[in-house]
């Protein structure tokens, strides 16, 4: 009867680990991380649509002087 249990409890599927490996982990900081820079840029050209003139800095092309 003992031999009986023993394999009884060998056969219980065993548990996951709750942790993530760390190939896994990396690929879902790196995709994370890419994420969150595609928004950054959505964000930054949405401002640049709204109001381009406001990206463009009036000191560089007033203040310069070509020597003809």
């Amino acid at each position: 009867m003992m031999g009986y249990q023993t394999a009884a409890a060998m056969e219980e599927p065993t548990t996951d680990p709750a942790f993530v490996d760390v190939d896994q982990g990396l690929t879902l900081a790196c995709i994370a991380f890419l994420c969150v820079l595609l928004v950054a840029m959505i964000v930054r050209c949405a401002k640049v649509i709204m109001d381009p003139y406001s990206a463009i800095p009036t000191s560089t092309w007033e203040e310069q002087h070509l020597d003809d």
